[in-house]
C-alpha cells in the first residue's frame, strides 16, 4: 500500500480525456496495469505519482515500508500495487523531482527516436513540460541552432533558460524548409504545417503529440512530395525497435533519472494544490494556460489511511 505525497497532472493528455477528445474504443494505456481497459467515463487517470509505501501483504516484502517509491498510477491518496509496478526514488532526487519522471522519459524517448547530429538545426514545437524537457535535453547536443516555438512567452523564456538558441511566436518564423530535424509537441495537430515548413530535404519530423480526435488540413501537396521528410511517431510505453536489442524500460528510466539530476524541474512547477482543490487544477489549465505549467497535487502528511 502506497500512500501518495505528490502526483502530477499531465495537461496535454489529461485535458483530452477531459473534454471527451479520447477515440471511445481506445485502450487507456495498455502498457500500465493501473489503466487497462478502454476509455469509459467516468474514469480515473492520471501516471505521475510519488508516495511512501506503508504497509505490505507479504512478509518478504517488509523491507519496501518507509520507501518513497513511483508509480504510474492515478491521482489517489491512496493505492495497492506490486513491486514490479513501483519504482524506487533514488536518494539524491525528491519528491518534487521524481514526479517529473514519465516526462524526462518521454523527453529521452523523443531524443533518442529523433537522434540530432552534430552542427543539425533543430526545432522544438510546443513548450509544454515535455517540449522543455525535450529542450533541455538537446542543449546537451553539439547543435549548430536550437529554435524553440510556442506562442506564450513565459514558456519562451523557459526555453531560453534551458539553453534553446532562439524562441520565437509560430507567426514570427520567418526561416522556411532549413531545418534537419523538428519535434512537433505541441499538442495542436495544425502545428505539423509549421514543422513542414521549417523542415528542409531529407529532413525529419517527430511527432510527440497525442491528438486524440482532434484533426487538422495538412498541406502535404506542394513542396512536401519531392521533399522526402520522414514523419516518425515516437510514443514513450514501447522503446523502439531499433534500440530494443540493448534497451529495455529500466534503462530508459535509468537515465531519465539521471536527466532529472541536471535539469532545474523546479522552474516548471506553477501550482502547488491540494488535491481536493482539483476540479480548480483543471479549470486553469483549460482558461489560462498563458499563467500555468506543471500543476501538482499534493496530499496530506503521512498517516492512516
Amino acid at each position: 500500500m502506497i500512500q501518495t505525497l505528490i502526483s502530477a497532472i499531465s495537461a496535454g493528455t489529461e485535458l483530452l480525456f477531459l473534454r471527451g477528445q479520447v477515440p471511445a474504443d481506445l485502450e487507456i494505456d495498455s502498457a500500465i496495469p493501473a489503466l487497462n481497459g478502454t476509455v469509459r467515463y467516468p474514469l480515473r487517470y492520471g501516471y505521475a505519482c510519488v508516495g511512501c509505501v506503508i504497509e505490505t501483504g507479504e512478509e518478504k516484502d517488509k523491507d519496501w515500508i518507509g520507501r518513497t517509491v513511483f508509480a504510474f498510477h492515478p491521482h489517489t491518496s491512496h493505492f495497492i500495487a506490486s513491486t514490479a509496478q513501483i519504482i524506487p526514488v533514488p536518494g539524491d532526487l525528491t519528491p518534487h523531482q521524481a514526479v517529473f519522471l514519465p516526462n524526462m522519459e518521454t523527453a529521452v524517448n523523443l531524443v533518442m527516436d529523433g537522434q540530432p547530429g552534430i552542427g543539425e538545426r533543430v526545432a522544438v514545437i510546443g513548450l509544454g513540460v515535455v517540449g522543455l524537457l525535450t529542450v533541455a535535453l538537446l542543449a546537451r547536443f553539439p547543435l549548430e541552432s536550437l529554435l524553440a516555438v510556442d506562442p506564450l512567452p513565459q514558456r519562451r523564456n523557459l526555453a531560453l533558460a534551458m539553453g534553446a538558441h532562439v524562441a520565437l511566436r509560430p507567426e514570427d518564423l520567418t526561416e522556411r524548409a532549413t531545418y534537419d530535424l523538428v519535434y512537433e509537441v505541441s499538442g495542436a495537430p495544425v502545428a505539423l504545417n509549421t514543422a513542414l515548413a521549417l523542415t528542409g530535404f531529407a529532413g525529419r519530423i517527430v511527432i510527440g503529440s497525442w491528438y486524440g480526435l482532434k484533426q487538422a488540413p495538412l498541406d502535404l501537396g506542394g513542396a512536401f512530395h519531392r521533399s522526402r521528410i520522414r514523419l516518425l511517431a515516437s510514443q514513450v510505453s514501447t522503446v523502439d525497435p531499433r534500440w530494443s536489442g540493448r534497451w529495455d524500460k529500466k534503462r530508459r528510466i535509468d537515465v531519465a533519472w539521471a536527466m532529472l539530476r541536471t535539469v532545474d524541474t523546479e522552474r516548471l512547477i506553477t501550482h502547488r494544490l491540494p488535491v481536493e482543490e482539483a476540479p480548480a487544477a483543471y479549470r486553469m489549465l483549460e482558461q489560462e494556460p498563458e499563467h500555468t505549467l506543471q500543476v501538482l497535487f499534493e496530499y496530506p502528511s503521512l498517516g492512516s489511511p
